[in-house]
């Protein structure tokens, strides 16, 4: 695990079910339009801050389409977003072709039978703990915590601790974070 884990470079979500706990909540409207309505964990969106900090590229790949992926994306800087992904695979190869690595260097965090081809082609394959069975079945790592709850962190902290840099990033990310605040 720790001999894939060193290799990546690349870091790619599914997002409904693995950075979200799965809920999906439309609020109508008067016109039968809806608002949809997404929580994210603080955790993993500062697990993506020390790993864009450890130099990784991170990348969202969904089905469903939604202005809240959009904005979230926005915030945490993610390099590669791709929604309303019925075949995964294809947002993949364009990963691969634009960062110009391997399979091998790719991770992907992925919790239900849509998310199997892109697992089963990676070189690090991670279920959240609230993974479907098949899905689990194929990950070389379950995470300790659930989507929406911290599995992009424990991703992320596997693969720091991997390379044996996690201690080092965290203390690089509170520096630039405090030289932020010194700049206000």
């Amino acid at each position: 695990l720790a001999a894939r884990a060193r290799r990546i470079k690349v870091l790619l979500f599914d997002v409904d079910g693995v950075l979200t706990d799965g809920s999906i909540t439309i609020i109508p409207a008067h016109d039968g339009s809806g608002t949809e309505v997404k929580s994210f964990s603080a955790h993993d969106g500062m697990g993506i801050a020390l790993a864009h900090v450890a130099g990784l590229k991170v990348g969202w790949i969904t089905k469903r389409v939604s202005q809240v992926v959009t904005i979230r994306a926005r915030d945490l800087r993610i390099e590669h977003v791709y929604q309303g992904q019925h075949y995964k695979v294809q947002a993949l190869d364009e990963v691969v072709a634009q960062e110009k690595c391997t399979l091998e260097e790719i991770a992907y965090v992925g919790d239900d039978i849509i998310d199997l081809p892109v697992l089963r082609k990676v070189g690090l394959a991670v279920a959240p703990a609230n993974g479907r069975p098949e899905v689990k079945a194929i990950a070389h790592y379950v995470t300790p915590h659930p989507g929406g709850q911290g599995a992009a962190r424990d991703t992320i902290d596997l693969l720091l601790e991997a390379r044996g840099v996690l201690q080092q990033t965290i203390e690089r990310s509170e520096e630039h974070t405090s030289e932020l605040q010194s700049h206000h």
